[in-house]
């Protein structure tokens, strides 16, 4: 994937671990400079040192316009411009019927799985309206097209994602800016004990007889998969929300 995203600046949420470390790590592979963004700085700038001078580590909490509205400017004054954003910060729940979810629960899966796509979408599509080009990746989910019982409203969030990043194509796609998401099945990530309820040797055996390819996804299936979507050659691609997920939804 080496020069794919050359000349390219993007922005990734929840960068500092996970999927989105995988995410940054791949597109700086690809030639990207790169916004290492998170709530937690010190994990933030961990990663950044890791992958050198072409990051900088962000800080916010993006369910807070303003604070993303500060790290968004920090960006642009370092690296000159913003060509891609990435949606990847997300929260889970653990298995719960769905009568038992606390307000408290649904309204953090509300806050950081979608109102805060809404506020990047406020700040970054302006700037991509008047440079007519940018490119944002939605991080969703399997969830929201094969639902699993006991994570419904986490279901719903994602498949909120999924619906909000189809109409943002096809309302974006006059200033030539392109939207797509990703759906990967359960990873290597440190959310895998909560979707999973708890970490065992018997549930990751449950989970994997689900998935035909017999394993979960990685990072670096997921930052692979980035890439795809935000470079050149996926430039008729817009309104996609490719499943990432061994096989997980056939």
């Amino acid at each position: 994937m080496a020069n794919e995203l050359a000349n390219q600046t993007a922005i990734i949420t929840g960068a500092a671990s996970g999927f989105g470390q995988g995410i940054a790590q791949a597109f700086v592979n690809a030639g990207a400079r790169v916004g290492v963004l998170d709530i937690n700085v010190t994990a933030a700038q961990s990663v950044a040192e890791k992958l050198g001078d072409q990051a900088i580590a962000l800080s916010a909490d993006i369910t807070h316009r303003d604070m993303l509205a500060s790290a968004l400017e920090t960006f642009i004054d370092w690296s000159g411009g913003l060509s891609i954003f990435v949606n990847n910060a997300g929260v889970g729940l653990p298995p719960t019927p769905l009568d038992e979810v606390t307000d408290e629960d649904f309204e953090r899966l509300y806050q950081v799985n979608m109102r805060a796509i809404f506020n990047s979408t406020q700040l970054v599509t302006p700037i991509m309206k008047v440079q007519k080009s940018g490119c944002i990746l939605n991080i969703a989910s399997t969830a929201g097209v094969s639902p699993r019982p006991g994570l419904t409203w986490y279901n719903a969030s994602k498949g909120w994602v999924i619906t909000a990043t189809r109409s943002m194509a096809v309302e974006l796609a006059i200033d030539n800016i392109r939207v797509n998401a990703l759906n990967p099945v359960a990873g290597e990530t440190p959310l895998l004990a909560t979707f999973m309820g708890e970490d065992t040797p018997e549930m990751r055996a449950k989970f994997l007889s689900s998935i035909p390819l017999g394993r979960f996804s990685s990072p670096q299936d997921i930052g692979a998969a980035a890439v795809f979507l935000c470079s050149e050659g996926a430039s008729m691609i817009t309104g996609v929300a490719l499943e990432v997920d061994g096989g997980r939804c056939i």
